[in-house]
């Protein structure tokens, strides 16, 4: 991941009438399709009677093609879980799940109905996410002498990154996690501090 992208924080719950049709719409952070399916199981206990639970998922950026997923559940092929996608993908932010709850009024409301239903219901609700960016980081190692460590520490702390791991042996080894648009600047800064001796190496 060499891009920063805004991804979900909070759960939001939204409930739509449409022609007597009730639609809840459950928005929840999500990292993953393995945790979207818990989140979908979750509601169809909480609501053992609905009709339908449809839903659509982005687990990394909305530019991922690789991150989605999306369920009809029964409803007619085409009318709800893509709906939904669209939507998510339209509002921008990553690592969501949405799943709407369909208690059926009575009325049929066509496919032309049901597409607009769903996606009408993700809309609304999505103007109640928050969103935070998730930076993306990289990793790479970086062997120093002990008396180096503490200025490549303040040198990392400047920059936002973090330690992942260390090891103290004869030199110390440090995996190190690197904001991505911070990490021109950190390299030059530890070759300017150790006068061109220390180099970062790729964790491949």
């Amino acid at each position: 991941m060499t891009q920063s992208y805004p991804i979900a924080i909070n759960q939001v719950e939204e409930e739509t009438l449409v022609n007597r049709s009730r639609f809840i719409c459950y928005l929840r952070p999500c990292e993953s399709a393995a945790q979207a399916k818990e989140i979908v199981k979750e509601l169809q206990v909480l609501h053992p009677q609905a009709n339908h639970h449809c839903y659509a998922f982005i687990t990394g950026s909305v530019n991922d093609s690789q991150s989605y997923g999306f369920s009809d559940d029964g409803e007619p092929s085409g009318t709800a879980g893509k709906p939904m996608l669209n939507v998510l993908q339209g509002g921008g932010v990553g690592q969501v799940c949405a799943v709407v709850v369909r208690y059926f009024g009575g009325v049929k409301l066509g496919t032309g109905g049901l597409q607009r239903a769903y996606a009408g219901s993700v809309r609304q609700a999505l103007t109640l996410l928050q969103s935070e960016m998730k930076i993306a980081m990289v990793h790479k190692s970086l062997a120093c002498q002990y008396s180096q460590v503490d200025d490549i520490l303040h040198l990392l702390a400047q920059v936002k990154g973090q330690v992942i791991r260390q090891d103290y042996q004869q030199q110390v080894t440090f995996e190190l996690a690197i904001p991505f648009d911070k990490l021109a600047t950190f390299k030059q800064n530890i070759q300017t501090m150790s006068s061109g001796a220390l180099t970062l190496a790729s964790m491949d």
